[in-house]
């Protein structure tokens, strides 16, 4: 499995929301507290996408750092995190399922115009069990996936709709709910922002969110040991803006198609 988190709001230096915070994005890389699946640490790879305060008025496209070190072991970035603000960012490290490429393009964030995406789970069964949803995409955007991982198909087909002006809550339950339909007991927790809304779903993993008069994180754990981080409920959709803060709803089909157990919840003192 992998970490991700997304941010919206006041203006915050990269490294405060992904290198220092005492159980952040850093700290998960070699010591998360609830890994499900079997892997231990998140060591291949990360990415962070983010949106410039000096482009956010005209439109700017985010801007993406993507590599295949893990992010304890990334010197350049630091450097860049500690003198780069942002109001909207999304952020993963990578632990890639067995068999994948090890490659930096396999890392989240995947982005078209102004989207940035990220997947934290598992597509079951990979590729067979997906093909028949592959063969719906156009070839172009089977041959030009990011890396031939579940993950980069996830953000093709997403995009595909995201493409066609679906509206972007509807296109990831749509999502989620055809890939566990067709690959039953994946895990599919999705973060979709344009850096004015984020959308989300937990399925399969767990998800938390904490809203502030600063702003919105959406992540796979809490960063601290703050009480006001609250858990968003297996098989539901989140959205949300810095302003309005997060809310959910339930995602209809969860319970015929929700995954499998796969392992326990391995909690560890941070």
């Amino acid at each position: 499995m992998c970490r991700h988190l997304a941010y919206l709001g006041a203006p915050r230096y990269l490294a405060d929301l992904v290198l220092t915070p005492k159980h952040g994005l850093l700290r998960q890389s070699y010591q998360p507290r609830d890994m499900r699946g079997g892997a231990t640490i998140n060591a291949d790879g990360f990415g962070v996408g983010w949106y410039p305060l000096s482009g956010l008025r005209a439109g700017r496209l985010p801007v993406r750092y993507r590599s295949s070190r893990p992010l304890w072991a990334d010197e350049s970035f630091a450097q860049i995190a500690s003198a780069t603000e942002a109001c909207g960012v999304l952020a993963a490290i990578r632990s890639a399922t067995e068999g994948m490429a090890l490659v930096h393009t396999a890392c989240a964030p995947f982005t078209e115009g102004r989207w940035l995406f990220s997947h934290n789970g598992v597509v079951t069964g990979w590729p067979r069990s997906v093909a028949a949803l592959a063969a719906t995409l156009p070839i172009t955007d089977l041959i030009t996936l990011d890396a031939p991982t579940d993950s980069a198909l996830l953000w093709a087909l997403a995009r595909h709709q995201l493409r066609a002006d679906v509206d972007p809550a509807r296109a990831l339950v749509q999502l989620v709910t055809a890939v566990a339909d067709a690959a039953p007991g994946s895990r599919l927790n999705l973060l979709l922002t344009d850096g004015a809304t984020v959308y989300a779903t937990a399925w399969g993993h767990a998800l938390v969110s904490r809203s502030s008069p600063d702003g919105l994180v959406v992540a796979s754990e809490s960063h601290d040991d703050q009480p006001d981080w609250i858990p968003v409920p297996n098989g539901y959709l989140l959205f949300g803006t810095a302003a309005q803060g997060a809310m959910i709803r339930p995602i209809e089909g969860f319970d015929r198609l929700r995954p499998r157990t796969l392992a326990t919840s391995r909690k560890e003192t941070p």
